[in-house]
């Protein structure tokens, strides 16, 4: 916890610095929500096909689904999804004649049902 699920248009394949946006991301959420960066997770869903808006070529989209475990106020929750919003931005370089729409969004995991088990696996020799 927390989980991050990322959609992005294909146009920003080459664009969108997945990577660097995970790496860069997870010790701001960590700090936001007071958890460790051990816990953040990311994962991307490149969207292959999408309507936005009148279905224009030049639209593109991010989607930023972040969720936390219940219990955060909602000051926290806005000033986590601006601060998302901020580092996703500065990880997409600018395309060509494409408009490109970011939006976050924060959702609760139910601490009563949020249940995790992590097991390392012991390195070969």
């Amino acid at each position: 916890m927390p989980h991050i699920v990322v959609e992005y248009s294909d146009t920003l394949a080459d664009a969108f610095d997945r990577q660097g946006f995970g790496t860069a991301l997870h010790p701001v959420v960590a700090k936001t929500i007071d958890t460790a960066v051990a816990g953040c997770k990311t994962r991307f869903r490149r969207v292959d096909e999408a309507v936005i808006a009148d279905g224009a070529p030049h639209l593109a989209m991010i989607h930023i689904e972040v969720a936390i475990l219940s219990g955060r106020d909602a000051g926290t929750k806005a000033e986590l999804s601006r601060a998302v919003l901020d580092v996703a931005r500065a990880h997409v370089a600018p395309v060509p004649g494409l408009t490109v729409q970011t939006t976050v969004n924060i959702t609760d995991l139910d601490r009563a049902w949020y249940v995790k088990h992590e097991e390392a696996t012991p390195q070969s020799s």
